[in-house]
């Protein structure tokens, strides 16, 4: 079935070397493939997608009008393998990344070292629109502020990794892991005997361990824990549902809960129950309509209170969106050798910032070579790649970027590895783009990183954006010997 695989030559693929061959680690792979046809695979592909229905395991995708399309999540039966000694680098330099983050995050919003000492511009964080001046001298239970983040990840041409951005918000993705790792062995339960490949399935143990370790101190009971979701319309409803049921706790709406003398309270059919620690899914903007939004009505009225107070804690912290800015981003070796006094382990893609007019004015004049991205929304949008634009678009983006020159950073455009996948359509294997999402855990006194992660993959030909919203697919991922 392989053998009619063309590699793209001109990029780092993930399964063949540059002459052809098939890479030693995916050796096992390839000759269990070699058993199917493509008829057969195209056969058990269905079935993957048929399993995926069964399970409603869905995303949202929302037009222009904002009306919300459920889908099934597109799921390719071609595993993704990293080795265990590149992942073992990997790993090193995610957590490295995101305890710096963290620190990075308790200095900006206390002592703030990292702008008197010149290294970070003051004006760059506080004109950030997810820096909050709510949570300006407050340090939340545990000193964690991003317990949960995920970076995305690329190997260039070169055959090294890049992080191409930090999610420090609310990253999603993680049920499809899971999902994905038990939808293959289901399909192809004999690969698993074959290749030794760590786990993925503990995560959630992790992530329940990680949230009772941030509980208010000077509690005499089990900490209570909950997810809270803006509801079943929210394009990641299926993921805060498992997440919920995965760790054996509530997952709740803001209509749930309510707050009476600085505590968080949920209703149960017992009567009222204290909350300890909320895993929010549910942006800044809509947590507390004391605060933020008055028109919220996803949040907990008097919740910032609660938690300046001491009462509760809010994972992920208020306010981290200021490091998912993707001109901080810019600063990462410079926050990573100021905070814990070592050279960054991941590259960082070349980034210029429109706001400075060097970067300005080599932005517009070389849109055709670069990739477009606002500093603060996710999920690909607002994304424009240059090489893909007509004249008349070019005219609009410069527009659009001169506007607002805070609010867009350009890098080259990378070339983003590929790896064999299956196309529904045309029933063939065919080169296709990925990345990397992968997952970090920040608690009290201990840290996770959820080996692999979530490769997501660009199913449309020529297509670099590889988020579920723009039309992606995963994979699962192995970490293998």
């Amino acid at each position: 079935m392989i053998d009619s695989y063309i590699p793209d030559s001109d990029v780092y693929d993930e399964m063949f070397e540059s002459d052809g061959k098939v890479r030693k680690h995916y050796e096992i792979l390839s000759n269990h493939f070699d058993n199917y046809d493509i008829t057969t695979f195209a056969k058990l592909a269905k079935e993957a997608k048929e399993i995926f229905f069964n399970k409603g395991i869905t995303f949202a995708v929302y037009s222009e009008t904002m009306q919300a399309t459920e889908r099934i999540f597109p799921f390719d039966l071609v595993p993704r393998l990293i080795t265990s000694s590149k992942w073992d680098k990997l790993e090193a330099g995610i957590l490295q990344r995101n305890l710096a983050i963290n620190l990075f995050l308790k200095d900006v919003y206390n002592e703030q070292r990292i702008f008197n000492e010149k290294v970070v511009p003051r004006e760059l964080i506080e004109s950030s629109v997810n820096f909050l001046k709510e949570m300006k001298g407050f340090v939340p239970p545990g000193g964690v502020y991003n317990h949960i983040n995920g970076s995305d990840i690329i190997r260039h041409s070169d055959g090294e990794y890049y992080v191409l951005e930090d999610n420090a918000r609310c990253p999603s993705g993680v049920s499809y892991v899971y999902a994905n790792r038990t939808t293959l062995k289901e399909t192809f339960p004999q690969l698993f005997s074959a290749n030794e490949t760590r786990q993925v399935n503990d995560y959630p143990s992790h992530l329940l361990e990680m949230l009772q370790s941030v509980t208010p101190e000077g509690l005499d009971c089990e900490p209570r824990c909950v997810v809270l979701t803006p509801g079943v319309f929210n394009s990641a409803y299926y993921e805060h549902a498992w997440l919920a049921q995965s760790m054996g706790i509530e997952l709740v709406e803001g209509r749930d809960l309510y707050v009476e003398s600085d505590k968080v309270f949920t209703r149960t059919i017992n009567g009222p129950a204290q909350v300890h620690v909320i895993y929010r899914r549910v942006d800044d903007a809509f947590l507390d309509p004391e605060v933020f939004r008055k028109d919220s009505v996803l949040g907990v009225k008097g919740l910032m209170r609660a938690y300046r107070a001491g009462n509760v804690n809010i994972v992920n912290a208020p306010g981290t969106g200021v490091a998912d800015d993707k001109a901080v981003y810019t600063y990462m070796p410079e926050i990573i050798k100021f905070y814990l006094g070592e050279e960054a382990k991941l590259k960082n893609v070349p980034t210029y910032r429109c706001e400075l007019d060097d970067d300005y004015k080599f932005v517009m004049g070389n849109i055709p070579k670069l990739v477009i991205k606002p500093v603060d929304e996710s999920g690909g949008y607002g994304i424009s790649i240059g090489n893909t634009l007509s004249a008349e678009e070019i005219s609009e983006v410069q527009k659009t970027i001169s506007a607002n020159r805070r609010k867009y950073i350009a890098q080259p455009i990378m070339s983003l590895s590929m790896a064999p996948t299956f196309i529904e359509e045309t029933k063939t294997i065919e080169p296709r783009y990925l990345d990397l999402r992968t997952f970090c855990l920040l608690g009290k006194d201990s840290s996770y990183v959820l080996p692999g992660g979530l490769t997501r993959v660009a199913l449309k030909k020529g297509n670099l954006i590889v988020n579920s919203s723009q039309g992606g697919g995963s994979k699962d991922t192995w970490v293998i010997k």
